[in-house]
């Protein structure tokens, strides 16, 4: 019996002993290998040099073993550029498809929407720097530019080119020409001797040699449009700002500064090929030398608006004279 209490008495002793046993048994292991838990990251984690990257990158550029470029094969690239090509293909069939729709909704000959036209704008010849005229009359390489555009612009005015292109017309009236809107439309003759003393026939300087220039306006060109509801729209000039006596007289060329209804309506550059515009020629004979003159050209006529200050342009022009001596 006693023999039996020592036994299991020693058996407990040896049960209570065991885990700090262990305890130290670990503790010992880890005194006796102290760079075993650094290594094991190391070798869960792994480590890739740069050679091990390159090696890869060039197996995925191009795999010998597999011969697949990028990881597709070469049957695998040929599928998918066929699958863009056919689907941008498509793609571009349908925009194509609605544009050439579109299109035929429109008419290359005359606008579709024309609610929105403006009475018509102006513009001056010579224009070389902006809308200040000046030269000096004892200098003529300051006025020859201005003489070489105007005879440069009038070229296609000659009485010769305009009995050859155009016909003649009845003054007073519109020339409406009906037929199909694809048909070439005739042009009325305007042919530059109709601007006498502003012409260039006379004399090749068109005023400037003199100190008394000559500028031409002309009204932009819209589709359709009758100025003056039957009424010739005229031209008038005056200083825009300050001394009215600075500009004391003006010529106009033809007529009285008109714009006769023979040339309306325009019927656009497809059909009216020979058109050229209706010029009315300005002479400026007695303009203050020495002194920078605001002048301001307007169009006065049924449905013209010349009064917009946000637009210089509508039914006016606005430029500068400066002629030294």
């Amino acid at each position: 019996m006693q023999m039996a209490r020592n036994t299991s008495t020693s058996g407990m002793e040896v049960q209570l002993r065991s885990p700090s046993q262990k305890v130290e048994n670990k503790h010992e292991e880890k005194v006796q290998d102290p760079n075993r838990e650094k290594d094991e990251p190391k070798g869960d984690m792994g480590s890739k040099t740069w050679a091990d990257l390159a090696g890869e990158m060039k197996i995925f550029l191009w795999n010998p073993e597999e011969r697949t470029c990028l990881g597709r094969t070469a049957k695998s690239w040929g599928l998918i550029l066929l699958f863009y090509f056919i689907f941008y293909t498509c793609l571009a069939g349908m925009f194509a498809f609605c544009l050439y729709v579109m299109l035929l909704t429109l008419s290359p000959y005359t606008p579709r929407f024309r609610d929105r036209v403006s009475p018509p704008g102006v513009m001056i010849r010579p224009y070389l720097n902006g809308f200040t005229i000046a030269f000096n009359v004892s200098q003529p390489n300051t006025w020859q530019p201005y003489v070489d555009s105007m005879h440069h612009f009038l070229a296609a005015y000659d009485d010769k080119v305009q009995e050859e292109k155009n016909i003649e017309c009845v003054p007073g009236q519109y020339f409406i020409q009906g037929g199909n809107e694809s048909e070439e439309k005739k042009a009325c003759q305007f042919k530059r001797s109709l601007l006498q003393n502003c012409s260039g026939i006379e004399d090749p300087t068109f005023g400037y040699s003199k100190g008394q220039p000559c500028i031409l306006l002309k009204m932009n060109r819209i589709i359709g449009y009758r100025p003056g509801a039957g009424v010739p729209v005229n031209v008038d000039c005056k200083v825009q700002k300050g001394n009215e006596s600075h500009l004391r007289s003006v010529d106009f060329y033809p007529g009285n500064g008109t714009f006769d209804l023979m040339y309306y309506p325009y019927y656009g550059k497809f059909t009216h090929v020979n058109y050229t515009s209706p010029l009315v020629a300005m002479h400026f004979t007695d303009v203050q030398k020495d002194y920078q003159v605001p002048i301001q050209c307007s169009l006065n006529g049924k449905g013209i608006i010349n009064d917009l200050n946000s637009d210089r342009f509508l039914g006016r022009i606005i430029f500068t004279l400066s002629i030294g001596k």
